[in-house]
């Protein structure tokens, strides 16, 4: 079953290479006239599949040096944009998987921090309740202390 399969998809995928191959740059078609936008479009749509012939062949050329100049490569770029530029999304959404694993981090860091203070709250209230620590003593002295300071800060 999965050889019948590849069969049925070979002779479709070589058709195309074949087509892909016959509007390649580097052919005798551009010897008499100038490659365009359009056929820079086309060069750029197809330049993964140009470069991979031409690794084999010294007449297919992934860019076509007989060419009307920026038209042709304004084309040919936007072509490869549209081919080779399928790994931004890809970064984007990994970009955003880091950035939400640092959330979920900062968010356990912060519920850690947030626990040691409520227990230091509790123990302080339980302190209190119980009576243990001279609250009125450490609320005489920090009263002295303000004072002093305000002296010093009115006296300059």
């Amino acid at each position: 079953m999965k050889v019948r399969r590849l069969r049925m998809l070979a002779l479709p995928a070589a058709l195309l290479l074949l087509v892909c191959a016959g509007c390649a740059a580097g052919t005798a078609r551009f010897e008499s006239a100038s490659a365009g936008f359009w056929n820079g479009l086309w060069h750029g749509f197809i330049c993964i599949v140009t470069f991979v012939i031409g690794l084999f062949s010294d007449t297919v050329r992934m860019y076509e040096p007989n060419n009307v100049g920026a038209l042709y490569d304004l084309g040919f770029l936007l072509g490869a944009m549209v081919t080779l530029g399928g790994g931004a999304r890809h970064h984007h959404q990994r970009k955003a998987k880091v950035l939400v694993r640092k959330e979920k981090e900062w968010e356990d860091i912060g519920a850690k921090v947030e626990e040691k203070v409520r227990k230091g709250i509790r123990k302080w209230l339980d302190e209190s309740e119980r009576g243990e620590g001279d609250w009125e003593e450490v609320g005489r002295k920090v009263e002295e202390k303000i004072k002093r300071e305000l002296r010093e800060w009115a006296d300059e």
